[in-house]
């Protein structure tokens, strides 16, 4: 029988089971895909403790991203025919679909063939990354020639997603890291691309060094906390400031004098405002699948675990070690 990963209360990830499961048929607008590759984000380990944006019906599955092939199409269900190789965007709810298996069911609105140069791996590892930085930096602030990014967490795999489509736009992003321990990594993952150390340089003094004075126009964050201040103040008269997570377990402040003083945007981001939208969603699959084609995205893999580890793969998730995505893979 189909493997699947559950929990069945919130908590570490220790609370993660491999259990088996009745195969189930695809119904309408669904795709049943045996899967080779899953993609680990940060919201799966938060959805995970009970602190995402949802709160988890127990016993519940996870996932949003996984590569496979298609192994049967549900009624109604176009431009997908078993055999062919695909990937899933995040587009829908934990509550009702889980990435996390050997065999696992679909919305055929969230499946994407796979561009045939691109293997299981690295299209498990594409779609929430290259969206989520597409949507925040294209779609909504229109990321052009000589803006200055800022993208605190840049070892993080949306973190490189940004740093990529920033450079492919002509823009300049300043990659943000706490020490210097990642920063050699992070040096050889986006070369060229300036560094700073924000527990070590004082932040703003180094956005103004680099940007002459003049500020970063967008800066894309998923922490929060009390370093979105000094973001804000690292930031240019009219500039926007992404709020897309909430890593910090701290308080985050309001910037109020910067805010006020330099007219600046500073709003709560997700995926979702994208993935829910059709039009905006095949406007952001168009971007990823032709960057990916073009070679300017390009997944950055940290380690690869099997299934039978999923522990481990969420622990390492924790650790905040890795330099890009945790890939888990399945089968041979």
């Amino acid at each position: 029988m189909p493997r699947i990963v559950r929990f069945h209360e919130t908590g570490g990830p220790e609370v993660l089971r491999i259990e088996e499961q009745p195969r189930r048929e695809p119904r309408e607008g669904e795709v049943r895909i045996k899967v080779r590759a899953i993609g680990l984000n940060r919201a799966e380990a938060m959805f995970r403790l009970g602190q995402y944006l949802e709160t988890p019906s127990l016993p519940s599955t996870l996932g949003y991203e996984a590569s496979g092939i298609v192994d049967a199409v549900g009624p109604g269900v176009d431009g997908f025919r078993p055999g062919q190789a695909v990937s899933t965007i995040p587009a829908f709810s934990m509550m009702q679909y889980g990435m996390y298996g050997d065999e696992v069911i679909a919305p055929v609105h969230a499946v994407v063939a796979n561009p045939d140069h691109l293997g299981f791996n690295e299209a498990a590892a594409s779609w929430m990354q290259y969206l989520t930085a597409w949507g925040a930096l294209v779609d909504l602030a229109h990321v052009h020639t000589g803006d200055f990014v800022l993208i605190p967490a840049a070892t993080s795999s949306v973190g490189l997603a940004a740093i990529q489509i920033s450079l492919a736009a002509g823009a300049r992003p300043i990659a943000l890291t706490r020490s210097g321990a990642k920063q050699a990594a992070l040096e050889r993952a986006a070369p060229g691309v300036p560094v700073i150390r924000t527990g070590e340089q004082d932040l703003v003094a180094e956005v103004q060094r680099l940007t002459d004075g003049k500020g970063a126009r967008i800066g894309f964050d998923p922490v929060g906390g009390p370093t979105v201040e000094k973001l804000a103040n690292a930031l240019s008269e009219g500039g926007i400031l992404f709020e897309y997570g909430a890593l910090s377990p701290e308080p985050t402040p309001f910037p109020l004098f910067a805010a006020l003083g330099k007219g600046l945007t500073i709003r709560g981001y997700t995926l979702f405002e994208i993935s829910r939208d059709p039009a905006r969603l095949q406007a952001g699959k168009s971007y990823v699948l032709e960057g990916l084609a073009s070679g300017r995205l390009k997944p950055v893999i940290a380690r690869t675990f099997p299934l039978e580890q999923i522990v481990e793969a969420h622990r390492f998730l924790e650790s905040n070690e890795q330099v890009g995505k945790i890939v888990v893979t399945v089968g041979d």
